[in-house]
């Protein structure tokens, strides 16, 4: 540990991170009845139970009893995200894997090669054309999943248990855009299609399908045979079956007038994320959502790069987010950032990919993964020095006892630490492992 982590952790905000807490508690000998978590393969001093003087207080024992034992379950897959990944990838035909990661991408969802984002085309799907999903977490094998909200009800949702249980600082249902389709042309093109949902329609079945298969894992039962509810989703690319409703995770590489490389990263605190807490993951990443709750939800937002300059300016300038709480929608063309942004675009000194869609084994939580290639002397004059915290995590800006903040080198041993021996999101592990395996085609010209 350096001087200069020391100093951060004595004057800087409390650490949060579980993994890093487990780790200091376990040094410093820390009675774990003292701690507000729990040490993986430490079981603390049972309380004695103090006979129910009533039928009520015996009740609303139960609730407790039901509500900690699902924190706890909630609290094990936000401090082993990577490990669980890792472990449910293997209930997937292998050739589903992007190689070296838990991120599933099927032949049908990835192009033959990278398209840049203008040869994606995006399809709007009204409502009448979008069927409803055949299971949306509240089944009867989601149900054993929830804690009790009273001595004779369960939480009918994962989102109401989350909420009133476990809440994180970022957790509001907002309008989110739902695939409906993939299709990749022959001659380099591509159209996905998207209709209107929500994004407690995805937490609701991704995060219960993460709750259960770590339940599952802390049991040493983690099979097909103990997931009934993994089971209902059977197909995880069936459009139908679910809501698969994508987020954008994007590699952001700086290239210098050398030809050297740097990439960015962030760690995604658990304390204000519903999803990938505790794991490092690509700037920036965010979900594919209107900026408005009004007006024409195919309109202005409805386009891959409009979202992806929004996350820009969330993560890296640490700009309030364009949360969808708005009554107008966003006047892009208006955006000094967006025009500037597009201007070096259309010049070519930055350059969009998409790979394809893919999902996470352990929630089958759907993303687009991309690419953002951006010379130096834009990225300096855009953005400058990046924020070092924003609303999600905190930017790396300090790697194997190096500053990083102009980014970590793009090199093979890099990538590969990540994607191999770092708690990893597997969607940005994907972006990494696909950026290098086409480094010419984006580092090209």
């Amino acid at each position: 540990m350096t001087q200069a982590q020391i100093s951060r952790i004595e004057t800087g905000p409390p650490v949060t991170d579980l993994i890093s807490l487990i780790h200091y508690a376990r040094v410093l000998g820390v009675p774990v009845e003292r701690l507000w978590f729990s040490v993986p393969g430490v079981v603390p001093p049972q309380p004695v139970e103090q006979p129910s003087t009533s039928e009520f207080g015996s009740a609303a024992n139960e609730v407790t009893i039901s509500q900690n034992a699902w924190r706890n379950v909630r609290r094990y897959l936000n401090t082993h995200r990577s490990e669980l990944s890792r472990a449910a990838s293997a209930l997937y035909p292998v050739e589903f894997h992007v190689p070296g990661t838990a991120l599933l991408m099927p032949p049908e969802w990835s192009p033959l090669a990278p398209l840049e984002i203008e040869h994606v085309r995006l399809r709007w799907m009204d409502g009448a054309a979008t069927k409803v999903p055949l299971v949306d977490g509240s089944e009867p094998e989601a149900r054993q999943i929830l804690p009790m909200y009273s001595p004779s009800r369960v939480f009918e949702r994962y989102t109401q248990a989350i909420r009133y249980i476990n809440s994180p600082s970022l957790f509001e249902n907002r309008p989110s855009y739902r695939l409906t389709g993939v299709e990749w042309d022959r001659d380099g093109g591509g159209e996905l299609s998207f209709g209107l949902a929500t994004y407690f329609d995805k937490l609701d079945v991704s995060e219960a399908l993460g709750h259960e298969f770590a339940a599952a894992t802390a049991k040493g039962l983690a099979n097909w045979a103990r997931l009934p509810f993994r089971r209902l989703v059977s197909d995880p690319f069936d459009m139908d079956l679910r809501a698969v409703v994508p987020a954008i995770t994007t590699l952001l590489i700086r290239v210098r007038d050398s030809g050297e490389a740097t990439f960015l990263l962030h760690w995604r605190d658990p304390g204000k994320v519903a999803t990938a807490g505790g794991l490092y993951d690509t700037i920036p990443a965010g979900e594919f959502q209107p900026s408005t709750i009004a007006g024409d939800p195919a309109g202005s937002d409805f386009d891959l790069w409009h979202n992806i300059v929004r996350e820009l300016n969330e993560e890296l300038l640490g700009a309030p987010e364009y949360d969808g709480s708005g009554s107008r929608p966003l006047d892009y063309d208006r955006w000094p950032l967006y025009r500037a942004l597009e201007r070096a675009r259309r010049a070519r000194r930055i350059r969009l990919y998409c790979f394809g869609v893919g999902c996470d084994a352990l929630t089958l939580a759907a993303t687009i993964p991309t690419a953002l290639v951006i010379e130096d002397d834009v990225f300096e004059e855009l953005f400058g020095e990046v924020v070092k915290t924003n609303a999600e995590g905190v930017t790396v800006i300090e790697w194997n006892g190096q500053d990083t903040s102009a980014g970590i080198p793009f090199t093979e041993q890099n990538v590969l630490q990540f994607i191999r021996d770092e708690p990893m999101a597997p969607p940005g592990a994907a972006c990494l492992a696909l950026a290098w395996k086409y480094r010419d085609l984006l580092l090209g010209s």
